[in-house]
């Protein structure tokens, strides 16, 4: 009987020890105060004290991309769904007052592609630094059986840290104002719908985007999730920030009670801000209702945010680079914390 090897079975070690030196320099761009050591140890060390904190509370996030991927796989784009993944973990991060620390992947496939992976976690560089957190570690697994060869699945894990009074949500009260931060598109929710819209209007992934016709309609919807973490620490910062609400999958109705307290009611009026058009697009092509629109896509709002003064916090975010709208208030009422938005006729069209 001839001899069996690991490479025949499918997994060829040989390959993922290409990848980690390919990403070295990857990681190593990334790196901060308090990072100590490098790739390549079995675990990854940081220092708060070194990064300057004094009495930190350890804040940790995981997420994924979602068949948002499929996208990515199906158009062979794959530099920019790396930046995806440090979103998710990121901005669930600086949500609750925490400064992003360390990042770490895990990345599966069916058979490793090098250039593939390292286009990928090139993407994760990429976030970490927008992010202004050091990528320490990962993991790369692969899985024939499991993962059909051009396949793959990422999942992200950041940590970071906030210092023990800083904390958030702290202090929503009625008459503090609610503001929106413009989202770079779909993000990283909902693209089971969006995919299926897709099919239902027949296109291509390489037609002009309907509703951006200098892109196609892959690269369009393949647009990297938004990272809010410097605007949101520098308002932070500067004491003029009560709660923020990531707008993920559930959208404005699902993700931003999670921030308010008993008795706060957030109203919300969705013509205050604009609809970015991809949104106009497949609500139109698929039939969707305002209430499923909002429920699964952020609808042009990534971050809901509640601050005691609006104009003094729009200018310090705007100073930043975000598109800020002011989409309503908060009220009392009875009960646990809770959304209502007004959506008038023709907002979808």
């Amino acid at each position: 009987m001839a001899s069996m090897t690991y490479r025949a079975s499918g997994v060829d070690i040989d390959a993922g020890d290409a990848l980690v030196e390919r990403i070295k320099p990857l990681a190593r761009a990334t790196a901060r105060k308090g990072v100590l050591g490098g790739i390549g140890g079995f675990g990854a060390l940081f220092d708060p004290k070194a990064a300057g904190f004094t009495d930190p509370v350890l804040v940790a996030t995981t997420d994924g991309v979602g068949t948002k991927l499929r996208l990515a796989i199906d158009t062979g784009r794959h530099a920019t769904v790396g930046i995806d993944l440090v979103a998710m973990c990121v901005n669930d991060l600086v949500v609750q007052g925490a400064e992003p620390l360390m990042f770490l992947d895990y990345f599966a496939t069916g058979k490793l592609d090098v250039a593939q992976a390292a286009a990928v976690i090139g993407g994760i560089a990429d976030g970490c630094k927008l992010a202004g957190c050091a990528l320490v570690g990962g993991e790369t697994a692969e899985m024939p059986g499991m993962y059909s060869a051009e396949d793959y699945d990422l999942a992200g894990f950041a940590v970071g840290a906030a210092e023990r009074g800083s904390l958030l949500p702290a202090g929503v009260a009625p008459g503090d104002a609610v503001l929106g931060l413009a989202s770079s598109g779909v993000h990283s929710n909902g693209y089971s719908l969006v995919r299926r819209v897709v099919a239902a209007s027949g296109l291509g992934w390489d037609a002009p985007a309907p509703f951006d016709p200098s892109r196609t309609l892959g690269e369009a919807l393949l647009a990297p999730t938004r990272i809010y973490v410097r605007s949101l620490l520098t308002l932070h910062r500067a004491g003029l920030l009560k709660a923020a609400a990531h707008i993920t999958g559930g959208g404005l109705p699902g993700n931003f009670p999670r921030v308010l307290p008993d008795g706060a009611l957030a109203v919300l009026d969705a013509a205050a801000w604009t609809l970015p058009p991809v949104f106009g697009w497949l609500a139109q092509t698929g039939g969707i209702e305002a209430a499923e629109m909002l429920k699964v896509f952020n609808c042009g709002i990534g971050m809901a945010l509640v601050v005691p003064d609006a104009a003094a916090a729009r200018a310090i975010l705007e100073a930043e680079g975000e598109t800020v709208f002011e989409i309503g208030r908060i009220e009392a009422a009875e009960g646990a914390g809770a959304v209502r938005i007004a959506t008038p006729d023709g907002w979808l069209r």
